[in-house]
C-alpha cells in the first residue's frame, strides 16, 4: 500500500525528515507548543472571524496586488502594526488591512521573523 513521504520540519533550516502527518520533528515540537498562545488564545476568537468577514466583504482586494496593478481577491485581515497582544490596537480598524494570503506570507516573515518565530 502506497505511503506518503516523508518531509522536512516545518521549523526553519531544520532538515528533520518528519511524517506526513506531523509539522514538526520533537525538538521543534516541543519549542513551537510552548512559544505560542492558540490563535484563540491571541484574539482570533468568534468575535473577530465575524468582523474579519465584514471588513473582507467591504474590502475585497488585496492591497498589495493592487499596488502591483493586479486584481487579487483578499481573504486575510491583517494588522498593519503587529499588535502583540494589545487588544486596543487589535481592534483598530485603522491598523488593518486587506491582502491575499501570498502578501500576508511575505509581510509576516520579513516583519514577524516567520509564523511563531521571534526575531530578537
Amino acid at each position: 500500500m502506497p505511503y506518503k513521504p516523508k518531509h522536512p520540519c516545518a521549523y526553519p533550516n531544520c532538515p528533520v525528515l518528519i511524517p506526513s502527518n506531523e509539522r514538526y520533528c520533537k525538538e521543534h515540537k516541543k519549542l513551537m507548543d510552548k512559544s505560542r498562545p492558540n490563535a484563540n488564545q491571541r484574539g482570533y476568537d468568534a468575535r473577530w472571524r465575524k468582523v474579519r468577514l465584514q471588513y473582507l466583504r467591504e474590502n475585497p482586494l488585496c492591497v498589495e496586488c493592487l499596488k502591483e496593478g493586479k486584481v487579487t481577491p483578499a481573504t486575510v485581515v491583517d494588522h498593519i502594526k503587529p499588535h502583540h497582544g494589545d487588544k486596543e490596537l487589535f481592534w483598530d480598524r485603522n491598523n488593518w488591512q486587506a491582502l491575499c494570503e501570498y502578501h500576508h506570507n511575505v509581510k509576516t516573515a520579513k516583519e514577524d521573523g516567520g509564523f511563531g518565530n521571534k526575531t530578537n
